[in-house]
């Protein structure tokens, strides 16, 4: 008898159809078609001992299972619940009829016990494009696949739930989650508050620049001036995420299995920070199994880089492609896969390697040339690409020392959310673009113009810091966006200025090289 049962693969960051088809013919035998890895060739005696812990019998003949659509590679152990299902269907111990109204996905233990899978969220999604009747998987992601509306989501702890289900003889309550209510009670969890930061006023306003902006930083300063105090404390001052923003972050989170047991969404933004041995593939996702990489699973939110000339120049590198184009394409032999990659980038560094070059009182014991050498590991093009340069000078013992509250991250982010909402309704019509920094040169002549002062301020600044072209550009977004947080319809002389200052390292004696 030949059965055929609904399940899922994903690729990239969505899922497509995979059908289960079993025969169980004469002769004695098992195999397996379809492209599986070896994860899920190893299912056979995992699904074996799963049916006879359920009290039926495991068919004494040949079974053929073909994984289609055969073209396309299957990995992973999410096929065990799927497979075990139609082999008893296949026998005639459940009714074929039903298989074909469900989704049904999961690992199977050798009792029985159904176990966790990868991208529950977008094989949620399929099914119901699918309009399906239903989606059975694991317990521990019901509530990732309730997310998803207009269907009904059954997780099931054991195989004999599935089969008493599909029997009729026991019932399933399907699981429902109020996404709006629990997306809306949890934005404002942070660990983190810049209250808890002494000092550093012209950081925090550059934060907040960067923030409104959706702006990349880099931060340099001598150790212990705060750089990463403050980069942790970044995300308690970004605007909310958007329904559709935290969809979309938490199917990557799904896909690369990052999303712990009980999540629904994620309801605020991703804040990565990789260590500074980290790969050209693990930082952009591809590998043997493709998987998303820190830069994607930072998507909506904020990528971390700390001791930035510490990451293999390689490293560095791969980033100058998505840090322009917000996604990043992964072409090898067997696949092509995109990611998504619309991430803030937030880097810090010592001045030199010694860390105290222009410290106001420990003297620096690097001498130029070492200085050269390591600021040479971060190439210009990347350079370019950061809006914001800005030098942490440390915290006097007067500013350590003060029990006076620094200003709340809850204000900044008021301030912050204003100018995201004047950038939203500047960019309505302009598909894609949902902050300054997304800006593409048509745009910045028909938003960013300064006046005529302003003009002049920043065609001496090009000129006398002899800037690339791409310079120009961030500093006229940086600019619109602190004339946004300044309630200005032009960019004036002002946020000129203020944008130029934070271009640090564009100046040549910066270094004294």
């Amino acid at each position: 008898m030949l059965t055929k049962t609904f399940a899922a693969a994903v690729q990239g960051i969505d899922a497509i159809l995979v059908t289960i088809e079993v025969a169980v013919e004469r002769g004695i035998g098992y195999s397996m078609v379809g492209l599986p890895d070896t994860a899920v060739k190893e299912s056979a005696e995992r699904v074996r001992c799963a049916i006879l812990q359920t009290g039926y019998q495991y068919p004494k003949r040949n079974v053929v299972i073909n994984l289609s659509p055969a073209d396309i590679k299957k990995e992973g152990s999410y096929y065990d619940l799927p497979i075990a299902i139609s082999i008893l269907a296949s026998r005639g111990e459940l009714p074929d009829d039903k298989l074909q109204r469900y989704m049904i996905m999961g690992e199977l233990s050798l009792d029985g016990a159904v176990r966790p899978i990868k991208g529950a969220l977008p094989m949620a999604i399929l099914a119901r494009e699918l309009k399906l009747d239903g989606f059975i998987l694991p317990k521990e992601n019901a509530l990732e696949a309730a997310v998803v509306n207009n269907l009904k989501v059954y997780g099931v702890d054991h195989i004999k739930q599935v089969t008493n289900f599909l029997l009729g003889t026991e019932r399933l309550e399907a699981t429902e989650v109020d996404t709006r209510a629990r997306f809306a009670a949890s934005q404002s969890d942070f660990a983190y508050d810049f209250s808890e930061v002494k000092g550093q006023e012209n950081v925090k306003r550059a934060f907040e620049v960067a923030c409104a902006g959706g702006h990349n930083i880099l931060l340099v300063g001598s150790p212990g001036s705060g750089k990463s105090m403050m980069a942790k404390r970044l995300p308690s001052i970004l605007p909310p995420l958007t329904l559709g923003e935290a969809l979309e972050t938490t199917k990557i989170h799904s896909v690369a299995g990052k999303l712990p047991g009980g999540t629904t969404l994620i309801s605020t933004r991703p804040f990565r920070a990789p260590h500074h041995t980290i790969s050209p593939v693990a930082l952009v996702g591809g590998g043997s199994n493709p998987q998303p990489g820190e830069i994607s699973l930072a998507h909506n939110g904020v990528l971390f880089l700390d001791e930035l000339p510490e990451f293999n120049r390689s490293v560095l590198e791969v980033m100058r492609q998505p840090l322009e184009d917000r996604h990043i394409s992964i072409s090898r032999a067997k696949y092509s896969i995109d990611y998504p990659a619309s991430f803030m980038l937030v880097a810090s560094m010592n001045p030199c390697p010694c860390g105290y070059y222009g410290h106001p009182t420990k003297q620096c014991i690097c001498t130029p040339h070492q200085r050269h050498n390591y600021m040479g590991k971060i190439s210009g093009p990347l350079l370019d690409r950061i809006d914001l340069q800005v030098e942490v000078q440390p915290v006097n013992f007067d500013q350590m020392s003060s029990k006076a509250p620094g200003e709340p991250s809850a204000a900044i982010r008021e301030r912050v959310i204003k100018a995201r909402a004047i950038q939203s309704l500047r960019f309505k019509n302009h598909p894609g673009v949902h902050c300054n920094a997304q800006m593409a040169p048509s745009l910045l002549h028909q938003f960013a113009e300064p006046d005529a002062e302003g003009m002049a301020q920043l065609r001496q600044a090009i000129t006398s810091m002899n800037m690339s072209a791409r310079a120009y550009d961030r500093i006229l977004k940086v600019a619109r966006t602190i004339a946004d947080l300044d309630g200005s319809v032009t960019v004036r002389s002002p946020h000129i200025m203020e944008a130029i200052a934070y271009r640090n390292l564009d100046r040549s004696n910066y270094f004294n090289l």
